[in-house]
């Protein structure tokens, strides 16, 4: 079986879930509190791409579920064991529970049947969090992982949904971080030893196929 094959079989719909990480207005949008971020995420056309994987899950049948990082405005049960959440904490824009910021961005469309999974500790989109029963509810046997950073919490959800026991797909032009040239260097020396890299175009065109 060839690798176009293999990708094929393994994004069936009936099995298969699209991932968002932090792809919120607070990250990625024009407000962000990262706002290099945000540049990339939006230049590179990683967040386009995105939108347009949910789009065609949504026509697909397929699952999303969108991972939220978010904060109480008391800080409670916030992590604080690592610079990264004592800078987060000091950043003008906050990602507070209820707040504009942790709201999914556009063009990201978010339709009734998605399901959205808010942590407010840790670095990972599934450790800690209601993810994996959801997706061991679901059915799902590959998770399609998206979005961003490619410095921190796309590799941990990719990581962490391997050692789960997921199939994972990664789509290299829907995921972004900081600089730019990392995250193409950092999808191919590291997520692709356990993850199948495509293109967002191929993902789609699997799911269009009969």
């Amino acid at each position: 079986m060839g690798e176009r094959e293999r990708l094929r079989e393994q994004l069936g719909p009936d099995g298969t879930v699209l991932l968002t990480v932090e792809c919120q207005q607070g990250v990625v949008g024009p407000g962000s509190a990262l706002p290099e971020l945000a540049a990339v995420a939006r230049e590179s056309g990683a967040l386009d791409n995105v939108a347009r994987l949910v789009a065609g899950a949504h026509a697909a049948g397929v699952q999303v579920l969108h991972a939220v990082a978010e904060r109480r405005p008391d800080g409670r049960g916030a992590s604080r064991n690592a610079r990264l959440f004592r800078a987060a904490a000091r950043l003008a824009v906050q990602q507070h529970t209820g707040s504009p910021a942790v709201r999914i961005a556009e063009p990201i469309e978010v339709a009734e049947e998605d399901l959205v999974v808010r942590r407010l500790h840790g670095l990972s989109p599934l450790a800690g969090t209601d993810v994996d029963a959801l997706l061991r509810n679901l059915g799902c046997r590959t998770l399609v992982v998206s979005g961003v950073s490619a410095n921190v919490a796309v590799p941990n959800a990719v990581f962490d949904a391997v050692n789960l026991g997921y199939t994972v797909v990664v789509p290299g032009d829907a995921v972004a971080g900081v600089p730019a040239d990392y995250t193409p260097a950092m999808i191919r020396h590291t997520l692709a030893l356990v993850a199948a890299i495509a293109t967002t175009d191929e993902i789609l065109g699997a799911w269009k196929t009969p």
